[in-house]
């Protein structure tokens, strides 16, 4: 059964960005970017990484080897790369929308 979308906007470094997002997920996706947003502002007032761009690379590579080292099972390995994927084409959407 295919669940509704809608579009919830998040903000991250105080820029809003509208994600789709599965209806009765809006929470989690929220969670998630506040999740991103304190990741990417710990990683930017470091000063060791410059660039939103870079910033976001060093915050998914963090999160992915987190998810990693959690040892979770195959199945619930394959869970998280559907995930990982999904959550990579939306920052690749966004990253692309910003650029022009």
């Amino acid at each position: 059964m295919d669940k509704n979308v809608r579009p919830v906007t998040v903000r991250i470094l105080d820029k809003d960005y509208m994600v789709a997002c599965p209806e009765g997920e809006q929470e989690a996706l929220l969670a998630s970017a506040r999740r991103v947003d304190r990741e990417m502002r710990r990683v930017r007032d470091s000063g060791k990484v410059l660039g939103t761009d870079r910033i976001a690379v060093m915050v998914a590579l963090n999160l992915a080897n987190e998810l990693m080292q959690n040892g979770q099972s195959a199945t619930s390995d394959n869970h998280t790369l559907e995930q990982l994927q999904t959550l990579q084409g939306r920052i690749d959407a966004v990253l692309e929308k910003h650029k022009a």
